[in-house]
């Protein structure tokens, strides 16, 4: 049964932990999956949430502290002490553990790493080497390797031996005497091959898809994705395997891009939560809000140089929100639909211009049947024929430019190393309300005046 958090529950739980209301707790939370805890501890501060934690068997509190948000996690892990952080760490993972101790000041952290198990030690010493942004800070020292000349027997004693230490793999990698990556075998081939017959003549035949330790970890995430992976070896600059990345680790990182993506396309400068402080939320927000007042104090500047023609015909003062917000949401799907499909690295280089005809056709149909769609409904309400047919002429002009200025903007911006969802926000909307402006007043003079 799926947990749901709600009032009453918040509130009786509550109850239970002003009372210490132990057995309460410990039946509750019997059949509820750590990562639901996790959701249920933000409710709480870090006193309680550490009490509650406490009564729980270890492990479980092993997977809810790893499953915590990170801003979460370090504000929580002040009140432990170096010796529960140790205990903790023991019970995870190696990447985890050494994500856990990036988040630590550096002098709790050395206090915990003379505390870990060796073995733990060395892997997550080696680990923290690296950004948590690249492939070496993804990904996690356990794995199975076997050697190429071993038999299909001695790989599947090495087997039950390493996997004591790993959780779930999904497949056996396969390296040569220098620990240099041959290839992978699945369990399957394994397992229904001769016992006798060397694991390097049953190694998959297609080439193994590895990555380097400094690839960053939205390409090795675009990687996954392409290939349908649940893994990937991580190999050095020697070609020796070194590690593995799982698919939960990559299902992280795109969540990341995807909440950065997000925020970015909302105006939003950098990463921030609900309840982060107010002026964090005002240093996030502020600057786009900045630009998008320039804009229209630009706006209105432009309008101004226009300023006898409105006073000669007002009627035209009437349609220029309609195409503005036309052009700003035309641009804004245009830029949406091209900043999605930039996750191809090969979109640019390989179909650029059957993708420029697609746009600026599918640009030239909407253009039509919106113009039409304001055409009519100008000839039915203002009866002014020249002027219904400037506007609609107008609104078709803005629609093929904001199309193009949408699909544009975001490949430039990333031809030149920027984030391209920058285009879908305050940045295209602003520039094509002066664009449709520009068209709109042109075709006014043009037609009109």
């Amino acid at each position: 049964m799926e947990f749901e958090l709600t009032k009453e529950f918040r509130d009786r739980f509550q109850q239970a932990l002003d009372e210490r209301d132990t057995k309460f707790i410990v039946e509750t939370l019997e059949s509820v999956q750590p990562a639901d805890i996790s959701a249920l501890l933000y409710e709480f501060n870090s006193e309680e949430s550490k009490y509650v934690l406490d009564i729980l068997d270890k492990e479980v509190q092993a997977e809810i502290i790893r499953d915590l948000d990170s801003d979460a996690r370090k504000a929580f892990l002040k009140i432990y002490s170096p010796t529960e952080i140790a205990t903790i760490l023991n019970l995870l993972n190696s990447d985890d553990a050494a994500d856990i101790l990036h988040e630590l000041p550096v002098k709790e952290r050395e206090e915990v790493l003379a505390l870990i198990e060796t073995e733990l030690r060395i892997q997550v010493v080696d680990l923290l080497r690296y950004e948590a942004t690249v492939a070496g800070g993804l990904m996690a020292k356990e794995l199975i390797k076997v050697r190429q000349h071993w038999t299909v027997n001695q790989c599947i004693d090495e087997i039950r031996k390493q996997a004591e230490n790993v959780d779930k793999f999904y497949a056996v990698y396969v390296v040569d005497e220098g620990d240099r990556l041959v290839g992978r075998v699945s369990l399957k081939n394994l397992v229904l091959a001769n016992a006798n017959k060397a694991v390097v003549d049953i190694v998959e035949d297609e080439e193994i898809v590895s990555v380097e330790t400094y690839l960053e970890d939205t390409e090795v995430a675009d990687i996954m994705q392409k290939y349908d992976l649940e893994s990937i070896p991580v190999v050095n600059v020697n070609g020796q395997l070194v590690g593995r990345i799982t698919i939960d680790d990559v299902v992280d990182v795109i969540k990341e891009q995807a909440e950065e993506e997000r925020q970015i396309m909302a105006g939003i400068s950098e990463d921030v939560e609900e309840d982060d402080s107010v002026w964090i939320n005002i240093r996030a927000r502020l600057p786009w809000l900045i630009i998008g007042i320039l804009g229209g104090l630009m706006n209105a500047k432009f309008m101004g140089l226009f300023e006898e023609e409105l006073v000669r015909l007002t009627a035209i003062a009437f349609f220029i929100p309609l195409i503005q917000a036309t052009g700003g949401n035309v641009g804004i799907q245009s830029a949406s639909i091209v900043v999605q499909s930039l996750a191809n690295p090969g979109f640019v280089v390989e179909s650029l211009w059957p993708r420029l005809v697609k746009v600026f056709t599918v640009a030239m149909l909407n253009g039509f049947f919106l113009a039409l769609i304001v055409f009519g409904a100008n000839v039915l309400l203002f009866t002014e024929f020249e002027l219904s047919l400037t506007v609609s002429l107008a609104l078709f002009s803005v629609v093929l430019f904001a199309s193009f200025m949408g699909t544009i903007t975001p490949m430039v911006l990333n031809y030149f190393g920027f984030n391209p969802a920058l285009a879908s926000g305050p940045f295209i909307t602003t520039l094509n309300d002066l664009l449709g402006l520009t068209i709109y007043f042109f075709t006014v003079n043009l037609l009109l005046l």
